[in-house]
């Protein structure tokens, strides 16, 4: 299959920007005063605790990881997440406030590896069953990771007692919707339980909603002041996540022996864009969200060029 450059671009164009255009309707309806702040706040819980659920469900339980299972593959993602958190974690340090912390982590680590990466196989191999592997191995630790994260730095429990605090954080992973969705889907999937076809359509309405609702709730929120104003935090999360983690990790994953679409869908973990789900989160667990909302624009729009680079190189060194 020949690639050569401007049509990776436009595939990555294709695969991008639309998402980048339903941050800008969310915008332009807060601007007009279609969205106030009030409804704006009320969408983004339904997201939360409704939609997002529902994707992550419908993602995993529709999957057959019998057939399709790697240990090899999602053993990989799954250290490769660790370490990728490990080193947001570090290089947050260089940031004094450490409220701001937590959102810097979760943006430079968190990628939207589902959503895109099923896109990007499906466009690429008309198989999306690796990126299924990768989601395993990878999106319940961002979520867990993200919910221990976010409520350690919320500036809403820093007066709380160690004790606390544990006892808290256990409970909000327990209790978080999209952790129980993507269990949920996982038994779903490994028990092989038949869905009523009322039930999979509901559920796959509810889903279908998740991705654009969440897109214009995050651009009913987004406010340009915020790019100026955390400008320096979201170029240094745009550099690790599309860039620093691949640089680390895709010579990593080819001296492992992984290539085509096993390679392309760690290629997708590593340096697509922040997940807008990281803005409703922030949100959520009592964080401002100015980072989050800025990091997923600003790495959403230059994913187009920097995931054509990547899909280039590793085209031309005959990996794909």
């Amino acid at each position: 299959m020949e690639y050569d450059v401007f049509t990776n671009l436009l595939f990555s164009l294709n695969a991008t920007m639309p998402i980048f255009f339903m941050m800008v309707l969310g915008f332009w309806l807060k601007k007009i005063g279609f969205l106030d702040e009030n409804t704006t706040t009320k969408l983004n819980q339904l997201v939360f605790r409704i939609f997002l659920p529902a994707l992550l469900f419908m993602d995993l339980a529709k999957e057959d990881f019998v057939t399709i299972w790697d240990t090899k593959m999602v053993v990989f993602c799954f250290v490769v997440t660790v370490l990728s958190i490990g080193i947001a974690g570090f290089l947050s340090l260089l940031s004094k406030n450490k409220a701001e912390r937590g959102e810097i982590i979760q943006a430079a680590y968190r990628s939207g590896a589902a959503t895109l990466g099923i896109v990007f196989m499906t466009n690429i191999y008309d198989n999306a069953s690796m990126v299924a592997l990768m989601i395993i191995g990878s999106v319940p630790l961002y979520n867990v990771a993200a919910v221990i994260i976010l409520y350690l730095t919320s500036p809403q429990n820093q007066h709380h007692s160690k004790k606390e605090l544990w006892k808290k954080t256990a409970k909000n992973v327990v209790t978080n919707p999209i952790i129980i969705g993507i269990i949920l889907g996982m038994l779903w999937s490994v028990l092989n339980i038949p869905q009523p076809v009322m039930v999979e359509k509901s559920i796959t309405y509810l889903g279908n909603i998740a991705s654009p609702l969440a897109l214009i709730a995050l651009g009913a929120s987004f406010e340009f002041y915020n790019v100026k104003e955390k400008y320096k935090e979201t170029i240094g999360i745009t550099g690790i996540k599309l860039f620093l983690f691949c640089i680390i990790f895709l010579p990593l994953a080819v001296m492992m022996g992984f290539r085509n679409e096993k390679l392309v869908a760690i290629l997708v973990m590593l340096g697509s864009a922040t997940t807008s789900s990281c803005f409703i989160m922030a949100k959520n667990m009592g964080h401002e969200g100015k980072i989050s909302s800025c990091s997923v624009m600003v790495t959403t729009l230059f994913s187009s060029f920097s995931l054509t680079m990547w899909l280039f190189i590793l085209k031309t060194l005959q990996y794909i």
